[in-house]
């Protein structure tokens, strides 16, 4: 039988020090604690009361305790301690009558902690010392790399590749992201941050799904709409149903936005009967909305079919 057992604790380095399951804090009130730094995890575990020592990373150190005290702890965390990790355990392999290796997760990862790991690189990134392309950037300067990471992603969903996707996404965040730190340098009146528009983020998810988050009740996914709809007209106190339309998107996706804005509100306006082109296309996008069709994704299969033609008439050329 082994003299005792050394636990190697392992804490998230994404939450607050001190933060730990109640058999961590068993472990750490019955045993001698040891670290191989000092940490803020050590920092806050003495303001608990907790004796930590900092010692070399060497197997001999907490298996000089086992025989006094049964079992040790080591406060994992710092730099070198996967090499202390598999040193104590090749050690422990050769002389298995010393001591059994545990491990022991004093907390995890919530979800989405990755996502601070983000705020942290690009604030880096944006402060002095940083990147200074990144740094000179605008919100303006920015605008064009937002949208362009946008139809990346869409086209990753046109073409079913989740993985690319994935990549993708990624991309868009960086732009959230950068944005909001950008938005920490401006004068103190204008200033916010991107817990700022996370917390937006949340209030407003709350606010617009009461069948969730009060009990509201409903019947089926036509009333959450409308529900939808209801309570963000009454947050945005708008004049117009047409209020709130992005007006730089595509012109086509533009009509069909207005077009469907004004069906929602019940309004009959006529649509224009002259000759004009933009007139034409306008009660082309009406029809194709009429017939339950997008016109956005028409026109785009259609401009991709005809690329496809082009390019094997290049090819075909090129070949003679």
């Amino acid at each position: 039988m082994p003299h005792g057992r050394i636990v190697l604790l392992v804490t998230s380095p994404r939450l607050p020090a001190g933060i730990l399951t109640a058999a961590a804090w068993d472990l750490l009130r019955a045993f001698p604690v040891l670290a191989a730094a000092e940490s803020d995890q050590a920092t806050a575990l003495r303001a608990a009361g907790i004796a930590v020592t900092v010692v070399e990373p060497d197997p001999e150190q907490p298996i000089a305790l086992l025989a006094e005290h049964g079992t040790v702890v080591w406060l994992a965390g710092a730099a070198g301690d996967e090499d202390f990790a598999r040193r104590l355990g090749l050690r422990l392999a050769r002389e298995p009558a010393l001591a059994e290796l545990e491990l022991c997760y004093g907390s995890w990862d919530p979800p989405g902690a990755r996502l601070l790991d983000a705020v942290a690189v690009i604030d880096r990134l944006a402060s002095p010392g940083g990147d200074p392309w990144k740094r000179q950037q605008t919100h303006q300067s920015l605008a064009p790399y937002l949208l362009e990471e946008a139809y990346e992603a869409y086209d990753a969903i046109v073409s079913a590749d989740l993985g690319a996707l994935r990549e993708e996404l990624g991309d868009v965040l960086l732009q959230v992201v950068l944005h909001a730190r950008l938005a920490e340098d401006l004068a103190e009146d204008e200033r916010w941050t991107v817990d700022d528009v996370a917390g937006d983020l949340v209030d407003k998810m709350v606010r617009r799904n009461p069948h969730v988050f009060a009990g509201e009740a409903v019947d089926g996914v036509e009333a959450i709409t409308a529900n939808w709809e209801r309570i963000k007209r009454a947050e945005k106190e708008r004049d117009s149903v047409l209020d709130g339309i992005a007006l730089s998107q595509p012109a086509l996706a533009l009509a069909a936005k207005i077009l469907q804005r004004t069906a929602r509100a019940g309004l009959d306006v006529p649509l224009p009967e002259d000759a004009e082109l933009g007139a034409a296309l306008l009660r082309t996008v009406a029809q194709a909305r009429a017939d339950g069709l997008d016109p956005e994704a028409l026109l785009r299969q259609a401009a991709l079919t005809y690329a496809d033609a082009v390019r094997e008439q290049e090819e075909a050329g090129s070949a003679s």
